[in-house]
C-alpha cells in the first residue's frame, strides 16, 4: 500500500499546521551551535536538558534499564512493558548515530506498549564520534539476539522491530545481520520512520540544502563521516553499510513513513521500493510538507503518523 500521489508533493497539499511547524523548527534552530564545532557531549547533554528545537523528552515511571552482555561490556536496554505483554518491539533511536538516547522517546514507546500490547525494548547504543562503525550496529546485534533468545520471558511469541532516523538504519541493518549472519528471522514487522538507508546520500539528500528543518546536507555529511570515518562515499554504499545496496530478500512486512520536506524523502521512496520488489510486504505513509522528526513536534500529522504506526505493528502481527 502507498499514497504515492503526484498530489502529495504539491505546496498545495500542505497543511497550515505543518507550515507553523516548520517555520517555528527553523527559528528555534537559525544561530544554534554546530555538534562538531562544540562536541557531540555537550549537545547531547543541551538534548537531554531539553534545550534545542526538539520538545524536552518526557521520562516514564513506567520504564526500567536491564543490562545485558553486549560487545563490548554491559549493554543496557530500556524497558516500557504493557499491561499484558504479546511479545517485544525492539527499538533503536535516532539522532545521526550521534545524538539521542534510549530514554529520550519514553512517550512514543508507552504509545507503542499500550497500543499494541508489545513491550518496546529500547537499546542504549554506543554512539559515534567516539565509538564508530561497527559499534552501534554490533550492540543492536546483541540486544536483538538476546531478545530473540529470551522472547517467552516478555509473555508472549511476537517480535517486531523500529526505529526513527539513524535508528532506522540500525534496524533494517540488524534484520540482515540476523539473517545473513545467524539464520535468523524472528522478525513479524519492520516500523521503519524517516530512516537513512544510503550512506553514501541519495538526491534529497545531497540537493536538500542548508534550510534549517532539522536535518540539513551537511548534518547527513557531518554524521555519516562521524560513523564512518576516513570511508568514501561510494565504499558507504556497500551493502553492509547502506541497507539500501543489501539483498532484500526474505525479510518481514514494513512500513516506511516519510515527509516531503525531509532531506532524506528518497531514502524511503527508494527502500520501499526495493523491499517490495524483493518480495516482501511494504508500505510507505507520505506526510505532505512534513520535515525530519516531524512525529516529535505535536501536528495532526504526527497523531495521523504514529495512529498509522501502531494500527500496521497490529496488522502485522496480527
Amino acid at each position: 500500500m502507498t499514497n504515492l500521489d503526484p498530489a502529495v508533493f504539491s505546496d498545495d497539499a500542505i497543511p497550515p499546521e505543518t507550515r507553523s511547524a516548520n517555520e517555528a523548527i527553523v527559528a528555534a534552530m537559525t544561530g544554534m551551535a554546530e555538534w562538531w564545532d562544540v562536541g557531540a557531549q555537550k549537545v547531547r547533554e543541551a538534548r537531554a536538558r531539553g534545550e534545542g528545537a526538539f520538545p524536552p523528552a518526557a521520562k516514564s515511571d513506567r520504564a526500567r534499564w536491564v543490562e545485558i552482555d553486549g560487545p563490548a561490556g554491559r549493554l543496557k536496554l530500556r524497558i516500557l512493558a504493557p499491561a499484558q505483554s504479546r511479545g517485544v518491539y525492539l527499538h533503536m533511536h535516532g539522532g545521526g548515530h550521534v545524538l539521542g538516547g534510549a530514554d529520550q522517546q519514553d512517550r512514543l514507546l508507552e504509545r507503542v506498549a499500550d497500543t499494541t500490547g508489545l513491550t518496546a525494548v529500547s537499546v542504549e547504543y554506543r554512539l559515534a564520534p567516539e565509538n564508530p562503525y561497527p559499534a552501534g550496529p554490533d550492540d543492536c546485534e546483541a540486544a536483538a539476539l538476546w531478545v530473540s533468545d529470551h522472547l517467552s520471558d516478555f509473555g508472549g511469541a511476537k517480535l517486531a522491530i523500529g526505529g526513527e532516523s539513524a535508528g532506522a538504519h540500525l534496524a533494517a541493518l540488524t534484520m540482515l545481520r540476523l539473517r545473513d549472519k545467524h539464520g535468523r528471522m524472528p522478525f513479524h514487522a519492520a516500523n521503519l520512520v524517516f530512516g537513512v538507508f544510503d550512506l553514501g546520500m541519495t538526491p534529497s539528500a545531497r540537493n536538500f540544502g542548508d534550510e534549517r528543518l532539522i536535518l540539513r546536507t551537511i548534518d547527513i555529511l557531518k554524521f555519516g563521516d562521524a560513523f564512518l570515518p576516513g570511508v568514501s562515499r561510494e565504499e558507504k554504499r556497500s551493502p553492509e553499510l547502506s541497507p539500501l545496496y543489501a539483498d532484500l530478500r526474505g525479510l518481514c512486512p514494513a512500513l516506511f513513513t516519510i515527509g516531503t520536506r525531509d532531506a532524506l524523502l528518497d531514502d524511503s521512496l527508494f527502500m520501499h521500493a526495493r523491499w517490495a520488489a524483493a518480495g516482501n510486504q511494504s508500505e510507505l505513509d507520505i506526510y505532505p510538507g512534513a520535515c525530519h522528526g516531524f512525529i516529535a513536534f505535536p501536528t495532526p500529522q504526527t497523531f495521523a503518523s504514529l495512529q498509522r504506526q501502531m494500527a500496521f505493528l497490529n496488522e502485522a502481527l496480527g
